[in-house]
């Protein structure tokens, strides 16, 4: 069973496995905190419970859980190592926090799974003049992939390089125009 939990200060919902959402209302300190009430969205996107608590010699201080990163230590931690101890969403919704969607990740791959800054709308894909260059890094250097008449061309060609480097934990444009097509296409 699949649950969706409303978060506080948002419209969006946390889905959670029927497993993990039990455990969240059972746990004793969580169920004290009322945790899945109090879930919001953070600035990053993602689900967290904060609550500032006063202290007793003065002060306050604030507790800060983030979602994902509680259900992967409580479930996944066996999958954890050294090197891949950051915890992503596979299908890059930083909300659906099903067991089957969460997984520790390099900081290489996280960062290569992140959201776009570019201008153009595309990661690797930048314009100079009235064309589009494609790069992509490769050990901490940016290697030149091509220069091309679109930006979708550009995003295409970047996502051949990542695939052939990365494979599957490389990071993958996706091409507006093409989603478009492939809409229309099934119309």
């Amino acid at each position: 069973m699949l649950y969706k939990v409303k978060l506080k200060n948002a419209d969006d919902h946390v889905l959670l496995d029927d497993q993990v959402y039990d455990w969240l209302i059972n746990d004793p300190y969580l169920s004290k905190v009322d945790f899945v009430n109090n879930l919001r969205k953070h600035s990053s996107g993602c689900a967290v419970f904060q609550k500032t608590w006063k202290k007793a010699d003065g002060g306050y201080k604030t507790e800060t859980i983030y979602l994902h990163k509680l259900i992967a230590e409580k479930y996944l931690n066996h999958t954890r190592t050294r090197k891949e101890n950051l915890v992503g969403a596979r299908n890059g919704n930083k909300l659906d926090c099903r067991l089957e969607n969460l997984v520790y990740r390099s900081r290489a791959v996280a960062s290569r799974k992140r959201k776009t800054s570019s201008k153009v709308g595309y990661t690797g894909v930048y314009r100079e003049n009235n064309r589009y260059r494609a790069v992509i890094s490769v050990d901490r250097k940016s290697v030149h992939i091509g220069m091309f008449s679109t930006a979708e061309e550009a995003a295409m060609a970047y996502n051949r390089k990542s695939r052939e480097l990365y494979g599957d934990k490389g990071k993958i444009n996706v091409i507006k125009k093409q989603a478009r097509k492939e809409r229309d296409i099934s119309v």
